[in-house]
């Protein structure tokens, strides 16, 4: 009882301060364009990367940094034309074919440049380690695992590349042998689902949503906006050491500090149970805010777990500031209120296996709900 009521504290204090800097995001009195009337260089406003730009370089472009107006407007066309974006269904159900596509999304124009990675020089990220490229292999297998009496193996379909069609396996009610945050054949609990479907998709770095930027005395405050309304918080203490390494949060624990105009943001004692691309407990994060001009802000970020790349790497963006009054809502994340997906897909399964025992429906085990791919 006592750990609870000190954790729900922990986390109401945390919801607080970041409330509280939020609420009051105005201009005090003595604080200029560049500076806080702390004295610190002013980051506070609401910031986004307006252009698309893919995360690792094309090959074909070897070490070249920066793309040319024809390959950007190719881009674009590219993007614009894809299946999904513009193609709706022909059977009448205009409205609700497009409704999880791209249909009713914008997308940002390409960048002018070919990668968001700028380190290592070739815009690509250092290879795995023989460490982390086991871990992929156990979630590949145990993915194969439970498509293996769908359609999607007995074709040999893509989603079932390097698995083989057969009866279901005894192992499909075992339990996972990792923490799952991605989608698979099994509808068990919430930790069968992916993260997004649990409304919790957002991670520590991310490089999509905008961020609002929030300045204290001794903390700064920055809200996310990622996803469909799964954004967060982060607050980032000025000040004091990292906490031991048995505390370990799901965005990490961010330490700041002013090097001349730039902040600088290291954040460890991530979770193993949120990974970034791989890399969850030994992650560690560097990021330099540095402000250009009163409408851009300089971001890169510096990524390292030497359990998942045999090297860090660093992306960089250029961070353009929004308009405060057209995003002056919506600061907390809105997924999880009325969110029907996650207990419909429980649902759903449930309904599945009754109809299967009652011999009005096919085996539940042999529809494949990771891939869309539908079973006999």
């Amino acid at each position: 009882m006592t750990r609870r009521l000190l954790e729900s504290f922990g986390v109401a204090t945390m919801c607080a301060t970041v409330m509280a800097l939020l609420v009051n995001a105005v201009p005090v009195g003595g604080q200029s364009p560049d500076t806080t009337v702390w004295g610190h260089p002013n980051l506070e406003g609401i910031w986004l990367d307006v252009y698309s730009t893919p995360f690792e370089r094309s090959r074909e472009f070897g070490d070249r940094e920066l793309a040319t107006a024809e390959e950007r407007a190719a881009r674009d066309q590219a993007r614009m034309g894809s299946q999904g974006r513009n193609v709706r269904g022909g059977d009448g159900r205009v409205d609700v074919a497009g409704a999880y596509n791209a249909v009713y999304t914008s997308a940002k124009p390409a960048g002018p440049r070919t990668s968001l990675v700028v380190d290592p020089s070739d815009g690509r990220l250092p290879a795995l380690t023989a460490e982390a490229q086991g871990r992929n292999e156990l979630r590949r297998e145990w993915t194969l695992m439970l498509l293996r009496n769908t359609e999607t193996c007995q074709s040999g379909a893509a989603g079932c590349r390097g698995g083989e069609y057969g009866s279901p396996s005894p192992r499909r009610f075992d339990v996972t042998p990792f923490y799952n945050t991605g989608r698979m054949n099994r509808h068990d609990g919430p930790e069968d689902q992916s993260s997004g479907d649990r409304c919790m998709s957002g991670r520590t770095p991310d490089f999509n949503g905008f961020r609002r930027i929030v300045q204290g005395a001794d903390s700064i405050a920055m809200g996310y906006d990622t996803g469909q309304g799964q954004g967060f918080q982060r607050v980032i203490n000025m000040s004091g050491s990292h906490p031991p390494s048995q505390v370990r949060l799901r965005h990490g624990d961010s330490r700041g500090r002013w090097e001349g105009d730039t902040l600088v943001v290291e954040t460890t004692n991530f979770s193993p149970k949120w990974p970034f691309r791989g890399a969850g407990e030994n992650l560690r994060l560097v990021e330099r805010y540095t402000r250009v001009d009163e409408d851009t802000l300089s971001y890169e970020a510096t990524v390292e777990d030497s359990t998942v790349w045999t090297a860090p790497w660093t992306i960089r963006q250029e961070l353009k500031r929004q308009s405060d009054e057209e995003n002056r809502i919506y600061y907390e994340p809105r997924c999880h209120e009325g969110n029907y997906g996650l207990p419909a897909l429980l649902v759903g399964r449930r309904v599945d296996e009754e109809a299967f025992v009652n011999g009005t429906g096919p085996n539940p085990f042999s529809m494949d709900t990771a891939t869309c791919v539908q079973g006999l």
